[in-house]
């Protein structure tokens, strides 16, 4: 997982938290927890658009599990 990733994986959790916490507070039906779920729902389209924005083939998941491999060697100009 990317740090993108597990920086949106980490806000979604907190979101997660705060919206059940509005809605206990304000009641299920305000728009307050409306609001606040909105807010988890946006931040998991956008794990998902990370997620199938540029998948990894399996040369570069190798490479990223071993960087040092002869495969993996990047020859600059």
């Amino acid at each position: 997982m990317s740090d993108i990733q597990e920086k949106i994986q980490e806000k979604i959790e907190t979101e997660v938290e705060q919206a059940r916490t509005v809605c206990d507070i304000s009641g299920s039906n305000s728009a307050e927890c409306a609001a606040a779920w909105d807010a988890v729902e946006e931040l998991q389209a956008e794990a998902a658009h990370q997620r199938s924005k540029n998948p990894k083939n399996s040369l570069e998941k190798y490479c990223d599990d071993n960087p040092d491999a002869a495969e993996c060697r990047v020859y600059e100009d």
